[in-house]
């Protein structure tokens, strides 16, 4: 069979393939063009999902009629002036246009600065139309109508049109978040309009627009470097989390990437603060010499390889760690809106969708408030108002309800008296510590504390389980752990690779108590095995290590187990549920929270303590 030259247009629809995947990649492509071209205001408008129709239009440079001839072929850019090892720009394969005009009806219009008229160029399916004079605006508008049409088999594994134009939102968050000096605007028939106005050097107002108000509540603020690589951005307390990665956004140098070495790093500096299935919240920006990374690995350039990997992770990892120490443990708002919905009253009314109990118990915020403003107050009536008299049979705190406390006295006159030399503190005395004194234990599980401007409710159990589990942590990094030598060492037959790649790591895994030998190219003898692990299967271990270090070239697993381990002892070597703390025992147990890193949430990730407001309490009173 005889070698022939593919045409142009079979040639661009087979880079289409890898470049334009959906009408998302399209999007992305285009408001790339447009950021390079200086753009300050983007609208984008889509119908069909971005399969009937997509439109971008910018402010930028804009194109005259011999740029538009050259921006529909392939390989030509603007932007590649410093070769492939310093690229300053979000685009620069010049694959992009011709890509989609080979599987769909492009239309561009520009107009560049300084020029009376305006160009314009069409390309359908491939074939490119003359360029002709067209009134346009300073700046470009790119159409396109269609995707695909040229190419009817890949319509077939398009989503949705409400899954495609989710994706296509998704993107605009990205960029919007990359260029908060940018105005996007997302509209269109099949969506709501989506804004987000320019706030110039303000990126926190920036990201809280995108991911919403709780974020900057909740966020702690990062700024590091090392070897000339900075990490800066926001990270959320552990304790605001999601059940999905998709509120976490990665950016080099001003690139939207999807890098599973940075994924990885963010992963492991939250480890053993978050609940299992649960992901922290994150925005972060690594500027890096574009020599020291290459974003050419991927014609949809959102993978990159640095240079030096480790160097990356180990900044990630330690900023992160290192802002949380700082920052202090707090709980996440939503655990105190959480609690102060639950103190509201509920209606005795039928439910309608309205009144003061339908507006306590939305999502969004204080009786009914949402991310972005206050919704509108129902008409006043007395079955519903909040300060009516409280019903006796019905729930609440009415006098049944609180009958079987009337034998309870004052916290202050239950606790038992100091001995010896115990010092008192007056009850007098203003709190000064972040988690405040002691003023009760109920239920014997709960702390309240109070503190100089509300209140903080402690889970006793959750919170000496973590103390508890920092201790043993510190022992297992201070010091070697003991090692259980095994009378006949286990032979584990491996890969040439897989050995070679866990005796680099030979000399950590055996301060972990795990020690292994070469024997012979295909194999690894393990001495010795962790004391603390008992009888464990050592050939299943040092296989997923292997597994481990092939993939991610670290050894975390051996010292993953162990942690697990000493969480398992620290829940049951800790303070239990049911026992009943004296005022000294509860105090101390603050002030070790207040000293101790990560005490904001237990080993399984959920918070041990909740702090309130004096503006809520007062606000639930109708002080405020």
């Amino acid at each position: 069979m005889a070698i022939t030259l593919l045409s142009e247009t079979l040639i661009n629809q087979i880079a289409a393939g890898e470049v334009i995947e959906r009408p998302a990649s399209a999007a992305k492509e285009l408001i790339e063009n447009a950021l390079d071209a200086g753009a300050t205001r983007i609208e984008i408008a889509t119908a069909g999902g971005g399969k009937t129709l997509l439109r971008v239009v910018d402010n930028g440079c804009g194109m005259g009629p011999d740029d538009l001839a050259l921006a529909v072929r392939r390989h030509c850019t603007s932007k590649l002036d410093g070769g492939l090892f310093d690229i300053r720009t979000l685009g620069f394969r010049g694959e992009a246009l011709p890509s989609i005009g080979s599987v769909a009806r492009l239309t561009i219009a520009s107009r560049p600065a300084g020029s009376d008229h305006g160009a314009e160029i069409a390309v359908h399916g491939g074939v490119v139309q003359a360029v002709r004079p067209t009134p346009a605006n300073h700046g470009t508008v790119v159409e396109v109508r269609d995707l695909f049409f040229a190419t009817p088999a890949r319509l077939k594994f398009m989503k949705t049109e409400r899954a495609e134009a989710a994706a296509i939102s998704e993107v605009v968050r990205r960029m919007a978040i990359a260029f908060p000096g940018v105005r996007f605007l997302l509209s269109g028939p099949d969506r709501t309009t989506l804004e987000f106005p320019a706030t110039g050097d303000d990126r926190l107002a920036r990201i809280a627009q995108v991911l919403g108000r709780d974020f900057r509540d909740n966020a702690i603020e990062i700024d590091a470097e090392r070897n000339e690589v900075r990490l800066t951005g926001f990270a959320g307390v552990p304790t605001f989390n999601r059940g999905n990665s998709l509120h976490q956004y990665v950016f080099v140098n001003g690139r939207p990437v999807q890098d599973k070495l940075i994924f990885s790093a963010l992963r492991g500096a939250y480890a053993e603060t978050i609940p299992h299935g649960r992901y922290p919240v994150a925005v972060l920006s690594i500027t890096i010499d574009p020599a020291l990374v290459d974003v050419n690995v991927h014609p949809a350039k959102s993978d990159v390889r640095f240079r030096d990997p480790g160097l990356v992770r180990g900044l990630i990892v330690g900023a992160i760690r290192q802002a949380l120490a700082a920052d202090g443990d707090r709980s996440s708002t939503l655990g105190a809106r959480g609690l102060v919905n639950a103190f509201r009253p509920e209606s005795s009314a039928p439910a309608s969708g309205s009144g003061f109990a339908s507006a306590a118990r939305s999502p969004g915020g204080y009786g009914g408030q949402t991310g972005y403003g206050q919704a509108p107050s129902p008409p006043w009536a007395a079955e519903r108002s909040p300060y009516r008299p409280l019903e006796t049979g019905g729930r609440g705190f009415g006098e049944a309800a609180q009958a079987a406390f009337g034998s309870f006295a004052p916290a202050a006159r239950m606790a038992p008296e100091p001995s010896g030399s115990e010092p008192v503190v007056p009850e007098t005395a203003l709190p000064e510590h972040p988690l405040g004194a002691a003023r009760a234990q109920l239920h014997e599980n709960y702390i309240v504390a109070q503190t100089g401007d509300g209140l903080v409710i402690v889970d006793q159990h959750a919170a000496h389980e973590r103390l508890v589990y920092e201790n043993l942590r510190k022992g297992l990094s201070t010091k070697a752990l003991p090692a259980q030598a095994l009378l006949i060492p286990d032979i584990v037959d491996l890969a040439e690779d897989d050995c070679d790649r866990l005796m680099v790591h030979a000399e950590e895994l055996s301060r972990l108590g795990l020690t292994i030998e070469r024997f012979g190219p295909g194999a690894v003898a393990v001495r010795e095995t962790p004391a603390m692990l008992g009888e464990i299967d050592a050939a299943g271990l040092i296989r997923q290590l292997a597994d481990e270090l092939a993939e991610w070239d670290t050894a975390n697993g051996l010292a993953g187990r162990l942690e697990a381990l000493a969480a398992t002892m620290a829940c049951h070597g800790s303070v239990r549920s049911g026992r009943r703390l004296r005022p000294e025992e509860m105090n101390a147990l603050l002030r070790q929270m207040e000293a101790t890193p990560g005490s904001g949430q237990c080993n399984h990730g959920r918070p041990t303590y909740i702090e309130i407001k004096l503006a809520d309490i007062e606000r639930l009173f109708g002080r405020s």
